[in-house]
């Protein structure tokens, strides 16, 4: 299938000279970030999401909806390639909220770009929920800092076993460096993608095949839901928290606030 660019930058809300330059990618990638939700309703509903460049045109496109990281950043490699950047699919470990010791498998999936006429490739990432997500990509420099409004965030070498270096995407948060998640550069290929998508999607031990998780982050700040919880996480850092009443608010709620166009007849288990 040949993506439909056209309708995928009218969704995102971008205009200008298509081209493989930096700042294309800085504004493509933020303008994603700001234009398209991140939502699990699929595994939630009982399916694992197609992950098929049709499916996700489809869905997050024309369709209205979010997705989970391996439909945003599918999606938005599939952009970034057809613009002439050369994508490289890599996947990482989620060390936000883990325990000391804890180790977990790669899950997230991301991808390095390379810039021509950049000395080094940029991590570029659209798809991790979080309010310490990527709003523009970073440089794959070891100890880079990026200021990426109203977000900071730094990449730094961990102590690793193997040939490869370990690389850590870390938020500033109240002026203290907050670990993301660990990769190295080796790279993946969309069969890889396929079983990671069917584990997290199916799982019964996936956080995501439980409850209904959703991010949107606005000019305004940021806003994520959690099951019955909702946060809204002003520009200036302020947190509001509230629990919604029942699956119906939370349904209201995902269409009015995060923008979610939901299928018809929806209905979210107790």
């Amino acid at each position: 299938m040949t993506l439909d660019l056209d309708a995928y930058l009218t969704r995102i809300g971008w205009s200008g000279e298509r081209r493989p330059t930096l700042e294309v990618l800085r504004s493509v990638h933020r303008a994603h970030l700001l234009g398209i939700p991140f939502e699990n309703l699929d595994p939630v509903l009982g399916s694992a999401p197609s992950l098929a460049l049709e499916d996700l045109e489809a869905k997050l496109v024309r369709g209205g909806r979010g997705g989970y990281c391996y439909e945003h950043n599918t999606l938005l490699a599939a952009v970034l390639s057809r613009l002439g950047f050369r994508v490289t699919l890599l996947t990482a470990r989620v060390v936000l909220g883990a325990a000391p010791g804890d180790v977990r498998p790669r899950t997230h999936m991301m991808m390095e770009v390379e810039v021509a006429g950049e000395p080094a490739p940029y991590l570029a990432d659209v798809g991790f929920g979080s309010t310490g997500a990527l709003i523009e990509p970073i440089a794959l420099v070891a100890d880079a800092e990026l200021r990426d409004t109203p977000r900071h965030h730094r990449l730094v070498h961990t102590p690793h076993v193997g040939p490869l270096e370990t690389w850590e995407l870390q938020a500033e948060k109240s002026g203290v460096w907050e670990p993301q998640y660990a990769f190295t550069r080796e790279p993946f290929e969309a069969p890889d993608y396929e079983v990671i998508n069917w584990y997290i999607a199916t799982s019964p031990r996936s956080p995501f095949s439980r409850a209904v998780y959703a991010q949107r982050t606005t000019a305004r700040g940021h806003l994520a839901l959690s099951g019955l919880n909702l946060v809204e996480t002003a520009a200036d850092g302020t947190v509001e928290e509230r629990r919604l009443a029942d699956s119906a608010e939370v349904l209201r709620v995902l269409a009015r606030d995060f923008a979610i166009r939901l299928p018809r007849d929806i209905r979210l288990p107790d």
